[in-house]
């Protein structure tokens, strides 16, 4: 097979991949094809809640046919007994000839012990076709496994003077419908949506995705020291309907605990900084701990700027909107007491687009990625 042919085929396996993004976690969101005679025997991707994998979903679809084929996966198949049998056992049963992987599994379970035991089978292994391509698309779960922490999008919606709100707090709708709806995308392809207490507060959001015919809702994350969030809010009412949970400090009153442990909602106690408020850096290694490879944050704006403070944005989504709203209105980011240039976090552009009637641009941090 040519180097072109697999990287062709190793493009429709991160495709497939790619359907599962926002609904797998803990697990990565893998694609596989199966191939022989450049004709494809079968296609998986890891489904809702992480089982199947998408290797076991291919080799299904091919059946007796996968006898000899080439099976292309974006990345390395799982080598340990978890809820289902290893994939890298699955595809030596099923004949497999050759087995193509884009990166190697940092899992410490796998981590290079997939492709040996399909070598050790007598199995053809190629690995790092497409790498840089699937380590981007599996980056949140490397994130979680290498850093104890998922990678984390922050997005504003902004007038084109930086500001979220006016002066007395109007703030629905500054970008318009176009925009809105990209931004339900953008939940979907998400674990979880997090925003601060006072953001909860303020707007009583139910950070849904919406209008897409999404089944399985991302977790909605509130992140309030003490839980003084209203009670019967929206996020309240929806916690049986959708997952609600509510990173809380030790000091979080024992009767908010109860009210939220009865609506439903599960609560994730963390430490608290110098300054009294969350450590989100605790915050970030927790939502890790508990699952989550990738966050979508939407506010506000004292949180983003904790965030930006703490080195924890990987992505930065910002929509413009053409009217301005001055001095006075709600800025975008919170006091972050930066007195040089050199101190500011500085991101790198990836790629910018009209929709609608606003502008959306996508930054990246300028870093190595786990």
């Amino acid at each position: 097979m040519s180097a072109a042919a697999d990287a062709r085929w190793m493009r429709l396996a991160l495709s497939l991949g790619a359907r599962g993004q926002g609904r797998v976690w803990p697990n990565p969101a893998v694609g596989c094809v199966i191939v022989k005679d450049g004709r494809v025997l079968g296609r998986g991707w890891t489904r809702a809640g992480g089982r199947p994998h998408a290797e076991t979903e291919a080799l299904v679809q091919a059946g007796s046919e996968a006898h000899g084929a080439t099976a292309y996966v974006s990345l390395e198949p799982c080598n340990h007994h978890g809820k289902t049998p290893p994939c890298s056992d699955a595809l030596i049963a099923a004949g497999v000839a050759r087995v193509v992987i884009a990166a190697q599994d940092p899992d410490p379970r796998t981590d290079g012990g997939g492709a040996a035991r399909l070598r050790a089978a007598g199995i053809d292994v190629v690995t790092g076709v497409l790498e840089t391509e699937a380590r981007q698309a599996h980056r949140g779960f490397f994130s979680r496994v290498l850093r104890g922490r998922p990678v984390l999008t922050l997005k504003l919606a902004t007038s084109i003077d930086g500001r979220i709100a006016t002066a007395t707090g109007e703030s629905q709708w500054i970008t318009g419908p176009e925009a809105r709806r990209v931004v339900h995308g953008m939940r979907a392809r998400h674990d979880a949506v997090l925003v601060g207490a006072g953001t909860a507060r303020a707007d009583d959001p139910s950070l849904t995705v919406r209008g897409l015919g999404i089944a399985q809702q991302p977790v909605r994350v509130v992140l309030s020291r003490r839980l003084d969030l209203p009670q019967g809010s929206a996020l309240m009412r929806g916690a049986g309907d959708a997952p609600v949970w509510l990173c809380h400090g030790p000091d979080a009153p024992v009767a908010a605990r109860a009210a939220w442990d009865a609506s439903g909602a599960r609560r994730l106690e963390v430490a608290t900084g110098p300054g009294g408020q969350l450590n989100l850096d605790e915050v970030m290694r927790a939502l890790g701990e508990a699952g989550l490879t990738r966050v979508f944050c939407e506010g506000g704006g004292t949180l983003a700027a904790g965030l930006l403070l703490a080195d924890l944005v990987d992505d930065l989504v910002v929509m413009s909107a053409g009217l301005a709203l001055g001095a006075e209105g709600t800025p975008a980011i919170g006091a972050m007491g930066i007195a040089a240039l050199d101190e500011a976090p500085r991101f790198a552009l990836r790629f910018f687009d009209q929709v609608g009637g606003d502008v959306i641009s996508h930054w990246r941090r300028p870093v190595d990625e786990p």
